[in-house]
């Protein structure tokens, strides 16, 4: 018999209702990261002994009980259609998600009926589940929305570390083997046998007391970071070589500063410095005033095509030095997906993204007088595959160049830093993460903040930035890890269907296969 739901329906809608914004609040701002637990339980609890149908809608309204709220920033400029068009679709994409997590809890303890089978193969199963629900939204459509991942919700918690180890796929996947794993020992009522208590003690464990892998120091770079706080926000008033200006007039207080490297941040440049020579040569002299490498950004165009590209300006020799362009421009944001499809239902909207930036290919690393310098532009810091070729390519330090001046007073900048921070520890990298506007932190390779400029204020900053040299397991295995967790979920749910279906079968075939002849009571007798 399938285990009965834990709640009513009913009961479960209200806690799905509430769970979304429990959630959310272990993410930052509020950032109270045991909530990422309750959080958790309540979902998984409101899906226990649910049916495909009973999942989607519970899913429902979890999801966009979470998703409404994570992502409100959205409508700071944009109003409310691209905020409902994007959490809509998590939200479904959650929905969907739930129904093999509820069926696996209707399957495996008919499958593996013994408690091992409840508290080891069960919450693992379901916490793959949850892991590769996450990778699915993170990678599709149009390179997906990776944004809400659990294991980034650690970011200021003791359980970061693990990040340096598995990723934060696999951070996320312990989070959830815990709580379930949690959830099934309250439900077997084995409190008297400490045994059965073992995974979730053992998974708690592993959270709380690994430490990070440890990298190598490698000495350190002054970097000078200037954050000039101009009209940099796509409907912001300007004019010309207005958001230029301020970033020059912002890096003043540095000209007689002895840098290694002088960091600018996304968009800093509100012109193409490859097309305009006036640009160009402003760069040159300021190169030249301060005796080191300018790290600079802004849009530059190429044989016929636009790109979101930081550039490696030097005091001597040929300019650019080197250039990355971002890999992942955002749909809706910095280009337009299938185009012709979504002018035919909000034309105005989308009429107002004029450019369309085009994906990049280049390495996000730069050699700055010897010094590897791993890079990700905006909303390439939550994509795994360019921190982590960063790391293997000999970045000894990241530089992140953003621009939150569409989002100036949300949540976005602070959840943005969460996962600037979370790579930082997950590569045993410092982090400069700079933003045209703030919120702007150089970051220790262990999350620590090391300086800080404040939000909404033009300003600058001298650090010495640490460098460190080896790479952590997960940026060796990170890939290989979310694929074992995403696609071997998978496959195990696929499996744990057909034993069941199997198991189904076998009894159907027990139950109407009639009695052979000569066994009746009469003839017993």
């Amino acid at each position: 018999m399938p285990p009965r739901p834990v709640l009513p329906l009913w009961g479960a809608l209200v806690a799905a209702l509430v769970g979304g914004p429990v959630l959310d609040l272990a993410f930052p701002d509020v950032g109270w990261w045991p909530l990422a637990f309750a959080g958790v339980a309540i979902a998984l609890v409101s899906l226990i002994g649910r049916t495909a149908w009973g999942a989607l809608l519970v899913g429902l309204v979890f999801g966009a009980s979470f998703y409404f709220t994570h992502i409100v920033w959205i409508t700071r400029y944009l109003g409310p259609l691209p905020w409902f068009g994007l959490a809509g679709l998590e939200t479904l994409f959650w929905a969907l998600g739930s129904i093999p997590i509820a069926l696996s809890y209707r399957w495996m303890p008919q499958v593996l009926p013994g408690v091992w089978g409840r508290l080891l193969a069960l919450p693992a199963l379901i916490a793959g589940l949850w892991t590769a629900r996450e990778l699915f939204m993170g990678s599709w459509p149009y390179t997906g929305f990776p944004w809400a991942r659990l294991g980034m919700s650690q970011s200021e918690s003791p359980l970061a570390s693990i990040a340096s180890w598995t990723g934060v796929a696999g951070l996320t996947f312990l989070m959830v083997f815990a709580t379930a794993a949690a959830i099934e020992w309250v439900r077997l009522g084995r409190y008297r046998d400490g045994r059965t208590a073992l995974p979730t003690v053992v998974a708690a464990a592993v959270l709380l007391l690994v430490p990070a892998f440890p990298t190598t120091p490698a000495g350190t770079m002054r970097v000078g970071a200037v954050q000039g706080n101009g009209p940099a926000g796509y409907f912001d008033r300007r004019e010309a070589y207005d958001v230029f200006q301020s970033q020059l007039d912002a890096t003043q207080p540095l000209l007689d500063e002895d840098l290694d490297v002088l960091l600018w941040p996304e968009g800093g440049i509100d012109a193409d410095p490859l097309q305009n020579r006036s640009v160009a040569v402003i760069l040159d002299r300021l190169a030249d005033r301060i005796d080191a490498p300018l790290l600079v950004n802004g849009a530059t165009e190429r044989d016929g095509l636009v790109y979101n590209t930081s550039i490696l300006w030097q005091p001597e020799g040929e300019n650019p030095a080197a250039l990355h362009d971002k890999r992942n421009p955002v749909p809706m944001g910095e280009y337009v997906p299938d185009r012709w499809f979504f002018e035919a239902i909000v034309p105005d909207l989308i009429g107002l993204i004029q450019r369309e930036y085009t994906p990049g290919t280049n390495p996000p690393v730069f050699d700055v007088d010897g010094v590897g310098v791993g890079l990700a532009i905006c909303f390439d810091v939550i994509y795994d595959d360019v921190i982590w070729e960063g790391a293997r390519d000999g970045a000894e330090v990241y530089m992140l160049q953003t621009n939150n001046a569409d989002f100036r007073d949300t949540d976005e900048n602070v959840q943005q830093l969460a996962f600037a921070r979370m790579r930082a520890i997950e590569t045993g990298r410092s982090v400069v993460n700079l933003s045209t506007v703030g919120t702007s932190q150089v970051i220790a390779p262990d999350g620590s903040m090391i300086d800080a400029l404040p939000a909404g204020e033009a300003g600058a900053m001298v650090t010495e930035v640490p460098l460190r040299t080896g790479l952590t397991p997960a940026v060796v295995i990170g890939a290989a890890v979310k694929l074992v967790l995403g696609w071997g979920s998978v496959l195990a749910f696929m499996l744990l269907g057909g034993a069941h279906l199997a198991r189904r079968c076998r009894a159907d075939r027990e139950t109407t296969t009639p009695a052979p002849a000569g066994t009746g009571v009469a003839e017993s007798v």
